[in-house]
């Protein structure tokens, strides 16, 4: 393979991740203008979103199977393409059932995705002599910046949100065939590993893998839904305050994934999540106990700095636990974390039922703790790239 080969696939997998991270940011920025045209409450709305989260995790179950039936380079595109013409559709709903039947796809299409460009992010990321995946995943956040900076600018104007979204989703078809030519599938190598014997990948790491994820995500997801309600409710401050808190999370996770797969070459992936997540429970754990705004915008940050590498490394050791299996071993650790994801600012908001808001961060905090304890598992999980790597030489 030439040298300039792995710096296109490069490229094109950044364009994916940054269209993934689009879409999604659209179709949330939309949320109330759609929930308001449509009619429906915010129960209805609520069981909708599951409907959307289920779509993807059950997207995310197929696509990795058919990573490895048919290769990146014809799925990622596909997905895209898929999610593409499904961002029509949350526009043009008119009732709680013609929205519903609209989310089925956008989920399925955005699940697909999600494991599609992980699988082929693994693969570019073999071909370089050090760890480049969380740039990736940095590249989702910026996508959705572009989306709440665009979206908010046509919602500011008027544009309805049908056409907004049918311009995204046009924007993802004609990205997602372009950039599709100049993706890759496996390195020859693999081809040398998949002719041997295939190696036993225990279920029981893929598991634990999946576990570390959820947990890490559930703590991403109660960020998302509950740093700017924890100022206002808690800190009593003012909404516009308020979104301070997200955003120093936010930026402070961009920032550390940009800045992650230099750290990780030297240290190390299971370094990074154990390190990463012991910061994230310092950060958080500062939020919980000090009352001063202030302090409280410095813990959000280390919360996001220390939470901005981890699930990186957890979707790259999935991936390399068997490269012939490598898609249908992330989906199941890319879905688990999924459904943390989904999970956590649920789990939060009925425990604020029995506790005060802080005290119901004590759940994330125990898991980034569990995780620190947990992170030597990586150090297990790239056996099958360790034998390729061999082989090559």
């Amino acid at each position: 393979m030439t040298a300039a080969l792995p710096k296109a696939a490069r490229v094109a997998t950044w364009v994916y991740f940054g269209l993934n991270g689009f879409a999604v940011g659209m179709w949330v920025v939309h949320i109330p203008d759609i929930e308001h045209a449509t009619g429906i409450s915010h129960s209805t709305l609520g069981l909708l979103l599951l409907v959307l989260g289920g779509a993807a995790f059950a997207g995310m179950q197929i696509a990795g199977p058919l990573v490895d039936r048919i290769g990146q380079r014809r799925l990622v595109p596909a997905a895209g393409v898929l999610l593409g013409l499904a961002m029509f559709g949350p526009g043009l709903a008119e009732n709680w059932w013609t929205l519903g039947f609209t989310l089925l796809f956008v989920g399925f299409g955005n699940g697909s995705l999600d494991v599609a460009m992980n699988a082929q992010a693994v693969v570019v990321e073999r071909a370089y002599p050090r760890p480049i995946m969380a740039a990736f995943h940095a590249m989702w956040s910026i996508g959705g910046a572009f989306a709440a900076l665009i979206g908010a600018g046509a919602l500011k104007a008027d544009v309805p949100a049908a056409v907004t979204l049918s311009g995204a989703g046009v924007v993802c078809i004609v990205v997602s065939l372009v950039a599709g030519r100049y993706l890759i599938e496996g390195e020859p190598v693999e081809q040398a590993v998949a002719d041997e014997p295939a190696p036993k990948t225990p279920a029981k790491l893929v598991w634990q893998l999946g576990a570390l994820a959820f947990g890490l995500m559930l703590a991403e997801g109660v960020a998302n839904d509950w740093a700017a309600l924890q100022f206002r409710d808690v800190l009593d401050t003012s909404t516009s305050t308020a979104a301070y808190a997200y955003g120093a999370f936010a930026v402070a996770m961009t920032v550390g994934r940009f800045a992650t797969d230099r750290v990780a070459a030297v240290v190390g992936p299971a370094a990074i999540v154990r390190y990463g997540a012991g910061l994230a429970a310092i950060g958080l754990t500062t939020v919980i106990v000090v009352p001063w705004v202030p302090v409280a915008l410095i813990g959000w940050a280390l919360f996001g700095l220390g939470l901005a590498g981890g699930v990186p490394q957890l979707f790259t050791a999935a991936g390399n636990l068997d490269p012939r299996a490598s898609g249908a071993l992330m989906a199941r650790v890319v879905g688990l974390g999924y459904v943390g994801l989904l999970a956590g600012p649920a789990l939060i908001g009925g425990l604020t039922h029995w506790m005060p808001l802080n005290v119901a961060f004590v759940l994330p905090v125990i898991l980034c703790v569990l995780t620190v304890i947990a992170a030597p598992l990586l150090k297990t999980g790239q056996p099958a790239k360790e034998k390729a790597e061999t082989l090559s030489a």
